[in-house]
């Protein structure tokens, strides 16, 4: 969910390869990327760009990858093909890679969205007079304010390597070979499977397109336990980008029109 209003790295995008230079690396970006890099070419290859060389120590951090095909699931009308293919994914994911104990929590994880989104609640932002806003608003953070969450952020699952930005211009869709890769692991690093679930069927780039999320989690093989936990963690991410859809919010250049009032819509659904 985290609301970039700069590119965090330059890209230079060649034949065969991708040379990527960080603008910030505060949070250990480049290391981040790196190490799970290697850890998906190890263990889940061709799911991810391969490693091929890095600075890290160099100023701007710099690490060049492979270039895979494919055409971002941002701004498309995800058919049921593409959605088994980010299905298959994402459980090959979080099934192939082994968490070892030196990988870094991931910066984007249940407390700190929850924390996120109960800061956004207490602004009180202005969204309008639309009365289905308001009532998603009401609802959300009456629902916000109970202890359900607390109880889930601090009772996580066993990890998994997460990717920690559901954003859709992170998956390419390759039609010569059925398949979705996913890029950007700069944020990436030990994760609860269910927020990394939820993050991507409610992450808002689903306004430049269509991504059926009840379709995509019908496919993954969820014990209840986390699917309880996913339909938890859609509602808070869902609301949380509710909150930030405003006029005065830090999306507001870039939104669609009535994308406050369908994401309105989209957490009553949810709740």
């Amino acid at each position: 969910m985290t609301v970039r209003q700069s590119s965090t790295h330059e890209i230079d995008l060649r034949d065969e390869i991708v040379i990527k230079r960080y603008r910030s690396w505060d949070r250990l970006e480049p290391q981040c990327e790196w190490a799970a890099l290697n850890l998906l070419a190890e263990h889940a290859p061709g799911l991810a760009p391969l490693p091929i060389t890095a600075d890290l120590d160099a100023t701007p951090p710099t690490v060049v990858m492979s270039r895979l095909p494919g055409v971002p699931l941002r701004g498309r009308q995800a058919g049921p093909e593409v959605v088994g293919a980010l299905a298959a994914a994402l459980t090959r994911l979080h099934h192939s890679v082994p968490i070892g104990e030196s990988l870094q929590v991931a910066a984007w994880n249940p407390a700190a969205a929850l924390a996120h989104v109960r800061a956004w609640a207490g602004k009180k932002p202005d969204l309008g007079d639309d009365p289905r806003v308001a009532r998603a608003v009401a609802d959300g953070t009456a629902w916000l304010a109970g202890q359900a969450l607390d109880r889930l952020v601090a009772d996580p699952l066993p990890p998994v390597l997460g990717q920690a930005d559901g954003n859709l211009a992170n998956y390419l869709w390759d039609a010569g070979t059925g398949q979705v890769h996913i890029l950007d692991w700069e944020d990436s690093g030990r994760a609860d499977r269910a927020f990394e679930l939820a993050e991507v069927g409610e992450h808002i780039s689903h306004v430049d397109g269509h991504l059926d999320s009840d379709l995509l989690l019908a496919q993954l093989d969820l014990t209840p336990v986390e699917a309880a936990r996913v339909r938890e963690f859609r509602r808070l991410i869902a609301l949380g980008w509710l909150l930030m859809l405003g006029p005065n919010g830090p999306t507001a250049h870039r939104n669609p029109p009535g994308a406050l009032e369908r994401q309105a819509e989209r957490v009553l659904k949810l709740l």
